[in-house]
C-alpha cells in the first residue's frame, strides 16, 4: 500500500468513526477506486496505532461522593494501612 493510499485510510477512519476492517475496505472501494482487502486493512490500522477496544468503565462519582471518599482517606492517613 502507498503512503497515498494509507492517507486516505487513515482520513477514512477517522472521518467515520468506525473501526470495522471490512466496511472501510468497502468505503475505500467505493470513494478512491482502490481495490484493498479486508486483511490489508486490518493489519495497516493495527500498524498506524487503531485498535478496535472496549471503553474502559468509569465510575461516576458525585460532588459528594469525591468530598466523602477524601474525608475517608483522610481519616485513615497514619492508620499504616
Amino acid at each position: 500500500m502507498t503512503e497515498r493510499g494509507q492517507s486516505m485510510l487513515k482520513l477514512t477512519v477517522c472521518r467515520s468513526h468506525q473501526l470495522s476492517a471490512g466496511s472501510v475496505a468497502k468505503d475505500l472501494q467505493t470513494s478512491c477506486s482502490l481495490q484493498i482487502s479486508t486483511t490489508t486493512v486490518h493489519s495497516k490500522l493495527h500498524g498506524m496505532g487503531f485498535h478496535g477496544r472496549a471503553a474502559a468503565s468509569k465510575p461516576y462519582i458525585t460532588k459528594c461522593n469525591a468530598k466523602h471518599r477524601m474525608q475517608w482517606c483522610k481519616a485513615r492517613r497514619h492508620t499504616g494501612l
